[in-house]
């Protein structure tokens, strides 16, 4: 990746849907050039997909909890059924596997706290689990999905 292909990600990160004639002009390029760069950064993986951000208070999903789980179980197969059900579970956001003394951490996102209470039933009814603690998040103070793409490495 040079220069440019890290100014197209920063401007993509920002605004996926500007146009290529735009882009391309931020950037310093030609429309074709600018497409192609955008093509081959999504081909290689580095662009995973294009999507619309939705402010999850709006569509009535207005409590953010964080749940630190710790397992007794440290089995591939106990990790893959966990995974498995997790990842099935739409209200999770975001799912960790941490070092330290929380063995997972997800981000979860529901209505309110009756729903939360549901989910967290359906959590530690579908596999044994030794502790979970939820953190409920009072206010978002910050939220990005922007990554600072790193200038290229001085040689």
């Amino acid at each position: 990746m040079d220069a440019i292909d890290r100014k197209i990600l920063t401007v993509l990160q920002s605004d996926a849907n500007i146009s290529i004639a735009e882009l391309a002009d931020r950037v310093g390029l030609s429309q074709t050039p600018c497409w192609k760069r955008i093509q081959r950064l999504e081909h290689s993986g580095v662009i995973i997909k294009r999507v619309a951000l939705v402010a999850p208070e709006k569509i009535g999903l207005g409590l953010t909890v964080f749940v630190q789980i710790e397992t007794a179980d440290h089995s591939g197969p106990w990790l893959e059924k966990f995974a498995q059900m997790v990842a099935s579970m739409p209200e999770v956001m975001e799912f960790y596997r941490m070092a330290g003394d929380v063995d997972y951490m997800l981000r979860v996102v529901v209505a309110d706290m009756a729903a939360y209470d549901s989910f967290y039933k359906k959590l530690i009814e579908t596999i044994p689990l030794k502790n979970v603690t939820s953190r409920f998040a009072m206010e978002r103070i910050k939220s990005t999905t922007a990554y600072k793409v790193p200038d290229l490495p001085k040689v």
